[in-house]
């Protein structure tokens, strides 16, 4: 029997979907309560900023109420905190809030007290001045495929980066080495919060607790500078890494692939600017690469999921779980291949999300094989009746239930990794905790959403595949309620 705890959110975040909802928590409240509800602190949590400000924005403007030691941004929900030295400060800058307008990036912010005195560091530094060179890269929302050589583009204009190291732990995390301490500052100040792409593959940077990275060969997950000797040659085996940039990344001035998109304004303030006159006002990115592109394969939005266990999974629940990182257009079980399926997606970067965040993971205990596949479409030839009686084949180009079928419907979506946290919405607000799971419940013209905790990341991921899309039906009502699922950044309530 699966058992999991439930977090109900305000019916206001309902229509931001999974973006809005699916944010850590914090214990901030958001309703702008009276300052004196809350007692001093020199942690102050700032609210209503504007979608294109990073943490240099913040320091510029309240740096003037004293020392700031820590900045901490939540960018999807347009929030941060700020940590002073002094506790002083602190009221200074929630005291002057009250009283007259303060403005970030040209935009009105609202400030009250933290009710944490101090934001945790990922490190035992207090400050960034404690030596380290290197950063920690959280890249939230990775639409597109992130390599060393897009880290590059992006790091490199505001301080030399000699080593990058790429993992997928949790999401997609890297971490990038610096010349020096002040070149790690300028780059957290001046990206930290940012999007690497235009509303997504957002930046959250910490730094790192390693003081050197240790690089052992140069492709698309780690690179070492200041060794370009270490490139892996092709022997035959494996796959073959076709550079993006050439031989060596390059500097933004140098690109030559498409046509640039600038994306981040740099700060104004030249603290936070190389000093050589090479170095424009605007960091120009390279377009978002094909994941084919640096992984040897022909382009292909189809992928192949082997291990899928033979009565318990179908067309309609290999949908439920793959819709969350990419349009589906068809599926089909592979008849000479038992517990294997075609998924087509939408396009090659929807596989390599897929990819990324579902392969190896459990279900119904046997563990998932996510690759691309040879296949450039799927054919429904070769149909045929699957144990629980459902179609080997369905073609889901036209379900509603897709859920990057426009940029703006794409944007609400935070592509997330598998956890034990699901976030839940377009339920009637009636639906009580004991009813969620049996998915019973009574009229109602409104929806809420809110968050459901399970024991283990496999029983949410079942529960995700089984019941996501589920038509909850009203009596008496025209239209029934479809439920909607996906996985949660928090890791617990």
């Amino acid at each position: 029997m699966i058992k999991c705890r439930v977090k109900r959110v305000n019916e206001k975040e309902t229509g931001a979907g999974a973006r809005a909802s699916a944010r850590v928590g914090f214990d901030e409240p958001d309703n702008g309560e009276d300052s004196h509800r809350i007692s001093p602190s020199p942690v102050v949590h700032v609210r209503g900023l504007c979608e294109a400000v990073v943490e240099a924005d913040l320091i510029d403007a309240l740096e003037k109420f004293g020392p700031i030691c820590y900045v901490m941004m939540m960018p999807f929900k347009r929030q941060a905190l700020v940590e002073f030295s002094a506790v002083e400060s602190a009221d200074r800058c929630v005291s002057c809030g009250a009283k007259e307008p303060v403005y970030i990036a040209g935009q009105q912010a609202y400030f009250n007290y933290s009710t944490s005195k101090r934001i945790t560091r990922p490190t035992n530094a207090d400050n960034p001045n404690s030596g380290n060179k290197v950063l920690l890269l959280s890249i939230q929302n990775p639409l597109y495929p992130i390599t060393t050589d897009v880290l590059y583009t992006v790091c490199n204009p505001i301080g030399s980066v000699l080593r990058i190291v790429i993992f997928k732990r949790n999401g997609i995390q890297a971490m990038v080495e610096f010349e020096s301490v002040q070149c790690a500052q300028k780059a957290k100040a001046a990206l930290n919060g940012a999007d690497i792409y235009a509303g997504c593959c957002t930046l959250k940077i910490e730094y790192a607790r390693p003081t050197r990275l240790n690089v052992i060969k140069n492709d698309n997950e780690s690179w070492d500078y200041t060794k370009p000797y270490l490139v892996r040659r092709d022997r035959g085996k494996g796959r073959q890494r076709q550079a993006i940039l050439g031989e060596h990344p390059s500097s933004y001035s140098d690109n030559s692939y498409g046509p640039p998109c600038p994306l981040l304004p740099l700060p104004g303030n030249s603290r936070y600017k190389l000093t050589s006159v090479d170095v424009p006002d605007m960091v120009s990115y390279p377009l978002p690469q094909s994941s084919s592109s640096y992984s040897g394969h022909a382009p292909s939005s189809v992928a192949m999921v082997s291990g899928l266990h033979p009565s318990k999974m179908n067309c309609t629940r290999i949908f439920n779980l793959f819709c969350l990182y990419g349009n589906i257009e068809k599926v089909k079980f592979m008849k000479s291949v038992p517990g294997t399926a075609l998924v087509e997606m939408g396009d090659e970067y929807a596989v390599d999300r897929a990819i990324t965040h579902l392969n190896s993971i459990k279900v119904f205990g046997k563990r998932l094989n996510v690759c691309v596949s040879k296949q450039h479409a799927v054919i429904p030839s070769q149909v045929f009746e699957l144990e629980d009686g459902s179609s080997s084949y369905k073609d889901f180009a036209m379900t509603r239930n897709n859920r990057f079928s426009s940029a703006g419907q794409a944007s609400k979506n935070i592509i997330q990794p598998p956890s034990a946290v699901l976030h839940y919405y377009n339920v009637p607000p009636c639906i009580s905790q004991d009813h969620l799971l049996r998915v019973k419940c009574f009229s109602s013209s409104k929806t809420i959403s809110g968050l459901l905790e399970f024991d283990s990341k496999t029983e949410a991921v079942e529960v995700l595949t089984v019941l996501n899309h589920y038509q909850i039906r009203i009596p008496n009502g025209s239209n029934p309620y479809t439920l909607k699922l996906c996985f949660s950044t928090s890791s617990h309530l």
